[in-house]
């Protein structure tokens, strides 16, 4: 089977399991407050070319978005995001769960618009509705589109002149930063955000994320809301371990682009045979549409998820990862082509 289901279901790139490997009897503090940490945030912050910025590391998207969303709320206080956001309907109501409302907006592309914001400012305007505080973006977004740098510092300036935190939900960061399209670097979202997280488990490590707050009020007792909301772990070196792999040469951004390359040459050979995409996705998630009986003729070789549906027709997601070679891609057309 080819794996086309997600970028996750990999364990890590061999070079971080090598380095693991080689570390395997070492000893080191624990809860992220070893060298191997604190030399990750350095190389991190060298690309951010910030001296404000603090990272810290957790283990996974959830709980980064949890944690932070929480320590940045006061009790009254609200998210904005848009209804496919993954905190929206992928997290099991965990930011709800810690007391703070999510106003849902609607979206075409994946992305939220200064507009929506401003609607949601309009209608909650006392203290008999919950306070929005906090606009939660995603790049690249749940449906693989990513923002450009003016719409980037639209909605940060927007943010600033109304009181609001820019929270980004980085858990595909790599793949936005190294598409085609992009004109956003790091040391941008050092800028323009407040905080934003740098995906590792969806971009070859084994777990974890990166977290940057670049809002120096937020950064004010971290570490105790990770620990609060049960987010720091003992062995806080292996987070740290795997981003001083990841930074310390090109690593990350090559895993990045090697999967946005494979989704590029699939896409490219699907347009050539006359399918028909359901948004156009400039990173390594990709939507074709099929009839609903070839869609499960694909099942049989290949694994993805299924999308939307339509009457007689189904939207699939088809995901590339790091482990995954251009044979893998030809072979999947030509399953593609046969079915076809």
């Amino acid at each position: 089977m080819i794996n086309l289901r997600n970028d996750y279901s990999c364990i890590a790139c061999e070079k971080i399991l090598l380095r693991m490997l080689d570390l395997q009897n070492e000893v080191n503090p624990g809860y992220g407050l070893d060298e191997h940490s604190k030399r990750a945030e350095h190389l991190i912050l060298k690309h951010l070319k910030s001296n404000d910025s603090k990272v810290y590391f957790l283990t996974g998207g959830t709980i980064t978005n949890k944690v932070f969303i929480s320590h940045a709320l006061r009790p009254h206080e609200a998210v904005i995001a848009i209804d496919s956001a993954h905190i929206s309907c992928h997290e099991t109501g965990t930011i709800e769960q810690s007391g703070h409302k999510i106003i849902n907006v609607k979206h075409s592309d994946g992305k939220i618009k200064v507009k929506d914001i401003q609607d949601v400012i309009n209608i909650h305007r006392d203290e008999h509705m919950v306070k929005p505080k906090l606009v939660y973006i995603t790049n690249a977004s749940e449906f693989g589109t990513i923002y450009s740098k003016k719409e980037l510092i639209e909605i940060y300036n927007f943010c600033k002149a109304n009181d609001l935190y820019l929270y980004l939900d980085g858990a595909r960061l790599g793949v936005a930063l190294t598409s085609l399209h992009n004109n956003i670097s790091l040391e941008d979202l050092a800028k323009y955000t407040d905080a934003f997280y740098i995906g590792g488990t969806k971009n070859g490590a084994l777990l974890g994320e990166a977290l940057v707050i670049n809002n120096k009020t937020l950064q004010k007792d971290f570490r105790y809301s990770i620990k609060h909301f049960g987010g720091m772990y003992a062995k806080g070196f292996v987070a740290g371990i795997q981003f001083e792999v990841l930074f310390e040469d090109n690593l990350f951004f090559d895993i990045a682009l090697k999967q946005n390359n494979l989704a590029y040459k699939l896409r490219n050979d699907l347009i050539k045979l006359g399918v028909e995409f359901e948004i156009d996705s400039p990173t390594n998630q990709l939507f074709p549409i099929f009839k609903k009986e070839l869609v499960k003729r694909l099942e049989k070789d290949i694994m993805f998820e299924l999308w939307t549906e339509y009457e007689d027709k189904q939207c699939i997601r088809f995901v590339t990862n790091f482990l995954l070679e251009e044979s893998d891609i030809l072979k999947t057309i030509d399953i593609i082509r046969n079915a076809l």
